[in-house]
């Protein structure tokens, strides 16, 4: 539920439009529901500005359905991530209106993404390479849904630094940037040290068997030598994008 609701259903009861029996049935799902299966956190959005998400990964598909269902019923944006391509099908086959981001892995619904030049501030989203681009999209759509302002910049890792150069203009204008790099995970460091502004590195887990599926990657961006890099855990463009988009509300 969305503070805006709230202040509504109470000024209708203070103006008289609204019955305080009416009011307390709108209001009865605060501060979470009970579905057995799981319990719907409907402050979530009242607390931290912006409602549950759900982690689809390992859960029953039909949880998913109904979770998504009650979490929307309330107008409220719903994300669901690490959503195969199976499962949206099931998905919209019960509820018609969502949308799948098949690169993100990511299922919206009642979620509407900021047009090109639209939305709050700049969140930049680098990539080092064309592997990385399935998390790096992750954090996009989680920043665009919620209501950021994002641009991509896709392929541009320490191997051919003439790339990155190459957009200076738009990483020293972005508000945060998101760095998403597997293999050795350098591109972090060298964009950390070229702006002033927040870095939030997301180590993949692409790259050769030394590696590690990404344990290399975190360890040499928790170990950067430029200040201003927090990290996220690896393939978590989810966090990333959140992260990013609560920074980006109190610029």
């Amino acid at each position: 539920m969305q503070i805006e609701h709230i202040e509504h259903i109470l000024k209708a009861v203070k103006s008289g439009e609204m019955q305080i029996d009416e009011a307390m049935q709108r209001l009865k799902h605060l501060p979470y529901e009970n579905l057995e299966f799981a319990r719907i956190d409907h402050h979530r959005h009242l607390r931290t500005g912006f409602p549950e998400v759900i982690f689809c990964q390992g859960k029953a598909p039909e949880h998913i359905v109904a979770i998504m269902k009650r979490a929307a019923a309330d107008g409220e944006p719903v994300l669901a991530t690490r959503a195969e391509p199976s499962l949206y099908d099931y998905i919209r086959r019960e509820i018609h209106e969502a949308a799948y981001h098949r690169s993100a892995r990511i299922i919206t619904l009642n979620a509407s993404l900021p047009q090109p030049g639209e939305g709050k501030g700049l969140i930049a989203v680098v990539s080092a390479g064309t592997a990385d681009i399935p998390v790096a999209e992750e954090a996009v759509v989680t920043a665009a849904v919620m209501g950021n302002r994002v641009e991509r910049l896709f392929d541009v890792g320490v191997a051919g630094l003439h790339r990155l150069l190459d957009k200076m203009e738009l990483l020293t204008s972005a508000k945060v940037l998101i760095v998403v790099a597997g293999m050795e995970g350098a591109l972090a460091s060298v964009i950390g040290g070229l702006v002033e502004s927040p870095v939030i590195a997301v180590p993949t887990s692409i790259g050769y068997g030394a590696s590690f599926q990404g344990l290399a990657a975190l360890l040499s961006m928790l170990n950067s030598c430029a200040a201003g890099v927090t990290v996220v855990n690896i393939d978590n463009g989810f966090g990333a994008g959140y992260f990013a988009g609560l920074i980006n509300s109190r610029l």
